[in-house]
């Protein structure tokens, strides 16, 4: 199999409009298509992530719970490139997110820290390049 990236992640929330603002506003992704769809009584909502990135926003009637805990199986976590990490920090603390402290990666020597969804998704924030200090 060849591939030449990821094409999207799906996200399945709890409150639509919570987390169409959240992505939206907050994060800053912007709307390429939304759609209602009826038969489902289900939005789906695609979100451009940089440039060749991007997130189906889902909403169902009342979905199932899931753990979201970072060391559960599956799925650990989604994380976004950032240009400044410290700067991103204090945007996000800015919009009342909790954001957990800034670590080091042990492997690559780059700062990434994580910060939670409106569903308790966990996201992490990952520096793009080592700043020179």
């Amino acid at each position: 199999m060849k591939t030449s990236g990821i094409h999207h992640v799906a996200i399945i929330c709890s409150d639509y409009e919570r987390s169409k603002k959240f992505y939206v506003e907050v994060l800053g992704f912007s709307i390429i298509q939304e759609t209602f769809r009826a038969k489902r009584n289900s939005y789906k909502l695609d979100l451009q992530v940089g440039e060749n990135s991007q997130i189906e926003l889902f909403s169902f009637p009342n979905p199932p719970q899931r753990v979201s805990s970072p060391e559960a199986c599956g799925l650990r976590h989604l994380s976004f490139k950032v240009d400044d990490i410290e700067e991103t920090v204090i945007y996000l603390k800015s919009q009342n997110i909790e954001v957990e402290n800034i670590r080091i990666d042990e492997i690559t020597g780059k700062k990434f820290t994580f910060f939670k969804d409106p569903d308790d998704l966990p996201l992490e924030i990952y520096e793009s390049e080592v700043n020179a200090i």
